[in-house]
């Protein structure tokens, strides 16, 4: 049971949390805080403190409560901790409370002690949602697929469980084991998959390729530092491997890429477009409203270019698409993308914590909110289902792009033009991919029509 100094004890923790000197408890406390931030009135301002203090007195009250009555004894920093947990998921699912251990696991993760599945999951309607396996690592090879509900994590229901704690349960040592129990909308019973950690390495350039009548086509797998310079050093080769050193149009391929780094992603577009917005900000505090444009350095030519997208692409990748959309400066081919479009900052408290909070969204330079809806592309285009073949995952089936499994009535697999298939060797075509490039010829088609409509009239005929 709490004794008197220890509900004191609590009390002036809150206390401090009011006056912005001590994050690790908030609770209640954000609320009154944000209450007061919002009314400048003095009169506004005393009730609303007030009130936040007469809170903080209930929640010192149940502490007690519970300590006392409880049928099992009860440490007052878990009760605390549970209800800062409890303020942070009423939130949305991207806001948590970083344990000590939780945050410094988030910073060592990088260095390799840790191994990881190499999937983007979220929370969708209060279910523990994949957004997308990143390619080539162990979810994506042991069958994990876009908008799998994951039911459990060895065994343990995620019902209730927080984004940071499922995190938590999927990492461990690169070796071993975890299985994920999913439910898929093609499936009518729950799928098994059991995958082996490992420490994640994607490269941002995945695939890069010319095809016949000097067209590119480039695969970004994530954004990462350096994408930007990965992305120009891909375009130089493509153009070397070019007839006169020029391309005639560019497939830019973002589909099951869960995005990553903002500058990158503001990079990326910056490549080409030669001015205008790119993306902006919009929270609640100033310093988190910010603007991104475009520069005339090193621009790509004008060249007819597809950017390919699919559920699967989502935060950076949407930005991507929703600016070139935007600038009319690519046509988005595929199936609409997973509507993540949200910015987390990690603030670091005073005592090994941290807090990952929502602090603000993405728009599209034409003002376009990214989160939730994501971005519809201008030509909709199904994947055909590939089976076994992992190089080409989506969402075929409905037109949202979700995960049914089953191919589209009519589609035959062999009916595919040879220079469309993905890999180049037999494999099952990639139907999103051939439509991209069909527009790309037919983009050029359509472009000499217009230069020759465009010339000196035809001579009268006598």
């Amino acid at each position: 049971m709490a004794s008197h100094g220890q509900l004191a004890t609590i009390k002036t923790r809150f206390s401090r949390a009011l006056a912005g000197k001590k994050l690790a408890f908030l609770a209640v406390a954000v609320v009154a805080c944000t209450v007061v931030a919002l009314h400048p009135a003095t009169g506004r301002v005393a009730n609303a403190a007030r009130k936040g203090y007469e809170q903080l007195e209930s929640f010192a009250r149940i502490i007690s409560i519970v300590q006392k009555n409880y049928v099992d004894d009860v440490e007052t920093e878990a009760l605390i901790e549970g209800a800062i947990n409890g303020v942070m998921s009423a939130l949305d699912p991207h806001s948590a409370y970083l344990t000590p251990d939780l945050y410094s696991e988030l910073r060592i993760d990088t260095r390799g002690r840790f191994g990881g599945l190499g999937i983007e999951i979220t929370m969708r309607d209060d279910v523990l949602t994949i957004i997308t396996p990143l390619e080539d690592t162990p979810a994506f090879h042991a069958g994990a697929k876009p908008g799998d509900s994951i039911i459990a994590i060895d065994g343990q229901l995620t019902k209730g469980m927080s984004l940071m704690k499922a995190v938590s349960l999927m990492r461990g040592p690169k070796g071993t084991d975890v299985t994920l129990t999913v439910a898929r909308e093609s499936e009518v019973e729950l799928v098994s998959i059991t995958i082996t950690r490992a420490v994640i390495k994607v490269a941002s350039v995945k695939d890069i390729d010319l095809r016949e009548g000097d067209y590119g086509y480039i695969k970004l797998a994530q954004f990462q530092e350096g994408t930007g310079r990965e992305l120009r050093k891909a375009l130089d080769e493509l153009r070397e491997q070019a007839g006169d050193g020029v391309l005639d149009g560019l497939v830019l391929d973002l589909r099951n890429n869960p995005g990553g780094l903002l500058d990158q992603a503001v990079t990326v577009s910056d490549a080409f477009l030669d001015a205008g917005l790119i993306v902006y900000t919009d929270g609640r505090v100033q310093t988190q409203n910010q603007r991104f444009y475009a520069s005339a350095e090193s621009t790509e030519p004008a060249y007819p270019m597809v950017v390919l997208v699919n559920r699967g692409s989502a935060s950076a990748s949407e930005i991507v698409a929703g600016a070139l959309q935007d600038h009319d400066r690519a046509v988005v081919v595929g199936t609409s993308t997973f509507g993540k479009g949200s910015v987390q900052t990690i603030l670091p408290l005073g005592d090994d914590a941290a807090l990952r909070l929502t602090t603000a969204r993405y728009f599209t330079p034409s003002g376009r909110s990214i989160h939730g809806t994501g971005i519809t592309p201008d030509v909709e285009e199904e994947a055909l289902d590939q089976g076994a073949h992992e190089g080409v995952e989506d969402d075929p089936g409905s037109s949202d792009g979700d995960s049914s499994g089953e191919e589209s009535p009519g589609v035959d697999s062999t009916d595919a033009v040879s220079s469309a298939d993905f890999s180049g060797d037999g494999e099952a075509t990639d139907r999103q991919l051939q439509r991209a490039f069909d527009l790309l010829r037919t983009w050029k088609v359509f472009s000499k029509v217009a230069s020759f409509s465009d010339g000196p009239a035809a001579p009268a005929v006598p």
